[in-house]
């Protein structure tokens, strides 16, 4: 195991860069990032709804050129460029997988844009990371492949200014979830739980956060995964040419649970907004 990394980090760290996950990403959600989108229309694409819960969150904090953000788990970095491209801010990318990192730079590079950007591989529970030095720290689905979440959120307390901004979206359990339902979706994704909005709020309140807002949006979790199922099985053959056909089948299972225990109740997601004091 890679020092500093507990056992789901490093289990993440594995699955995302693996050639199957590496290439259905990049091919599924068009290149540019792998995080839930936000539909309005159902024929919106993956990579337009993913854009859109970008700039959805991007409306919600107040950046300038001066500004200096942590993109968390950053993916292949394609909110970072989108701040550099609409705020001219700085970000920097902490991420776990060294293929995603790669793939940001190349990226980063061919839309000349790398001066604001620095790419970092590293671990949100052990953000090798200066203290009080981002004015926001922001993350999109990343947070729920922790194994230690309540360290995560205190090395965002860590790193953040006074008054700076911490938002994410994360998939999370409703905070009325029946106990051992979600287990067939925990277990695609090598995971023994989920967080709720209720448990990221009192974690928030413990380290001393100000809740701005909690939006829930889980009918968008429902849309999206409903997206990528349809992607899979309209481009199937397209798919298995850069990916494995039992990676492709075990996905349309895991899709499938999600989708259900969506509708079920048993899901919940949405955007969370802390300020620290």
């Amino acid at each position: 195991m890679t020092s500093g990394y507990s056992t789901i980090v490093e289990n993440a760290r594995t699955y995302y860069n693996s050639d199957d996950a590496d290439n259905f990403y990049a091919i599924t959600w068009g290149g540019e990032d792998i995080h839930i989108g936000i539909y309005d229309h159902q024929d919106n694409s993956i990579l337009d709804a993913s854009h859109r819960t970008i700039q959805k969150l991007v409306s919600l904090l107040t950046l300038n050129k001066s500004s200096k953000v942590l993109d968390m788990g950053s993916g292949y970095g394609g909110t970072a460029r989108y701040l550099i491209k609409t705020v001219g801010c700085h970000v920097d990318c902490l991420n776990l997988s060294e293929v995603q990192n790669k793939r940001n730079r190349k990226l980063t590079e061919e839309q000349g844009l790398s001066a604001n950007i620095s790419i970092i591989n590293g671990n949100f529970e052990a953000m090798n990371l200066e203290a009080q030095q981002y004015d926001v720290v922001l993350s999109q689905d990343a947070i729920l492949h922790s194994g230690n979440r309540q360290k995560v959120f205190e090395e965002v307390a860590r790193v953040l200014k006074p008054g700076g901004e911490f938002i994410f979206t994360d998939p999370m359990q409703s905070n009325d979830c029946p106990t051992g339902v979600l287990q067939p979706v925990l277990e695609r994704i090598h995971l023994d739980s989920m967080g709720s909005i209720d448990f990221y709020l009192s974690i928030a309140k413990e380290l001393g956060f100000e809740t701005v807002q909690v939006i829930e949006m889980t009918e968008q979790l429902i849309n999206h995964y409903s997206h990528v199922l349809l992607e899979i099985e309209t481009y199937y053959d397209e798919i298995l040419k850069a990916c494995s056909q039992e990676y492709i089948d075990r996905m349309k299972v895991g899709l499938n649970h999600w989708i259900e225990a969506g509708k079920k109740g048993y899901l919940s997601w949405g955007i969370l907004h802390f300020c620290k004091k």
